[in-house]
């Protein structure tokens, strides 16, 4: 039996596993940038994704309302935008940059959701973390319009993810993240096909692009799935404002990345809006069935 305090700990640690493997993901996806470019990798990451959780779940076993289903077509169509667009960003400017800039999605519905006062708190935290974690100097003035377009949109995907998500929150999480990734893989793979053609191909880059999926976006998006069923809009974009600190650290662990006083200070503040949120919002969760634990 599910004791209360698990319960309310649960969307913080969905939240934190997902930004984990999402950050380690991506670091393995940019590799396949030279052999299939940014839409080829979207496609693998995407298309084995989908492939993966249909295998896992086999959605065709429940029942789809009308409703349901065009609820699922925008929230898969956001989801396959949200990865290309960002994809697309990482080709130009820095991945930081780009995870930043990214995050004015989330936060932007966290900030239309928010009823309580203490929400402006978490948000003020996030922010001045978000901030800090944004590194100034010539890398930022010279930044390439285009990258910063591309991140602008992957934002606005984002944004309408988790609100399409929550959308489909009532329904079995393997149901509707396994057609979510389905619609989102109709989406992107015809421009990943389209750019890469043969090379995606390669049994060795397949082989990896497996891995990528499974690593940074069938995982990730179960989880957050969890989170997204307990908290509200608003409390579930705040604590994705973990990402850029989770990232932090695993430069640091994995890629030897140093990081300045301005910056541990940023992955403090963020780290207090991700606990403040999940206390202030954990106080009423949605009760729900067993079956519907994707992990």
């Amino acid at each position: 039996m599910t004791s209360p305090r698990f319960a309310n700990a649960l969307p913080l640690l969905a939240v934190l596993g997902s930004v984990t493997a999402l950050g380690i993901g991506t670091s393995f996806a940019k590799q396949l940038f030279p052999q299939v470019g940014a839409l080829g990798t979207t496609a693998l990451r995407v298309g084995f994704s989908a492939l993966l959780l249909l295998a896992l779940w086999r959605p065709w076993r429940w029942p789809l309302s009308r409703v349901d289903a065009m609820s699922i077509l925008r929230y898969g169509v956001a989801l396959g935008f949200m990865n290309l667009l960002f994809y697309m960003s990482l080709r130009t400017i820095p991945f930081g940059v780009a995870v930043a800039i990214e995050f004015s999605g989330p936060l932007a519905v966290a900030m239309i959701f928010s009823r309580k006062r203490i929400d402006f708190l978490w948000l003020g935290l996030a922010a001045v973390g978000l901030g800090l974690l944004l590194p100034l100097g010539q890398e930022v003035t010279g930044l390439d319009p285009r990258g910063v377009l591309y991140a602008l949109a992957a934002a606005a995907c984002w944004g309408a993810y988790i609100v399409f998500g929550k959308r489909v929150g009532h329904l079995h999480a393997g149901h509707s993240v396994a057609l979510g990734l389905s619609v989102a893989a109709i989406t992107v793979v015809p421009f990943g096909v389209w750019d890469a053609g043969a090379a995606l191909l390669d049994p060795h880059i397949l082989i990896f692009g497996l891995g990528v999926a499974a690593i940074s976006s069938a995982v990730p998006i179960s989880l957050e799935m969890i989170a997204m069923k307990r908290l509200p809009p608003g409390a579930f974009g705040i604590m994705t404002s973990m990402e850029p600190a989770v990232a932090a650290l695993l430069g640091f662990l994995m890629l030897d990345e140093r990081l300045a006083v301005l910056q541990w200070l940023a992955i403090v503040c963020v780290m207090l809006a991700a606990a403040g949120s999940s206390v202030t919002a954990g106080r009423k969760v949605p009760k729900s069935p067993p079956e519907e634990m994707v992990m």
